[in-house]
């Protein structure tokens, strides 16, 4: 048990700062494979993701502060999607699935969501149990950095910019 918790440790740096731990992962730790099923129907896996900069942001609509984090979301999106930066939104399984609708619809998200409605997903990246949970994934497919609770955008976008720059 402590041989596993002190690699655990070795292999993770946990910090607080500005209300939300943050969890730096190796630059090797590939993003799970999962399949999401978005709003319209369709399908997304992880390996969409690659040759993209991702952030992935588990959350739901009963969460005060992914509520209140969307904008900030919707604006690091709009900042950095023509460079090549994307963001999917997964509604957590007890979120129930109209009112994910709802919100998307009348909040005008512009990126895709996906509703995790077994919680298969949330477990393939975690297991996520707390919202919420982002993930931010390099080009190569390789999770960068965990955030739970609200990021620090600041940081984040000087995360993403160089991620972006990488080739």
């Amino acid at each position: 048990m402590k041989k596993t918790f002190i690699a655990a440790s070795a292999a993770a740096l946990l910090a607080v700062g500005s209300g939300a731990y943050y969890l730096v992962a190796h630059s090797n730790n590939a993003a799970p494979m999962a399949t999401y099923v978005l709003l319209d129907g369709s399908q997304k896996s992880t390996a969409d993701f690659k040759g993209r900069v991702t952030l992935v942001n588990f959350w739901a609509t009963s969460c005060t502060t992914c509520v209140a984090e969307m904008p900030k979301i919707i604006a690091t999106y709009d900042k950095y999607h023509a460079q090549g930066f994307d963001t999917l939104a997964v509604a957590m399984a007890y979120d129930p699935p109209s009112y994910v609708v709802n919100y998307a619809q009348t909040r005008k998200l512009p990126f895709q969501v996906a509703i995790d409605n077994t919680g298969a997903a949330a477990n393939a990246w975690g297991p996520v149990q707390l919202t919420p949970t982002t993930f931010l994934v390099n080009k190569r497919g390789e999770i960068v950095k965990r955030f739970i609770g609200e990021p620090d955008f600041a940081e984040l976008h000087r995360m993403i910019e160089k991620l972006l720059a990488e080739a």
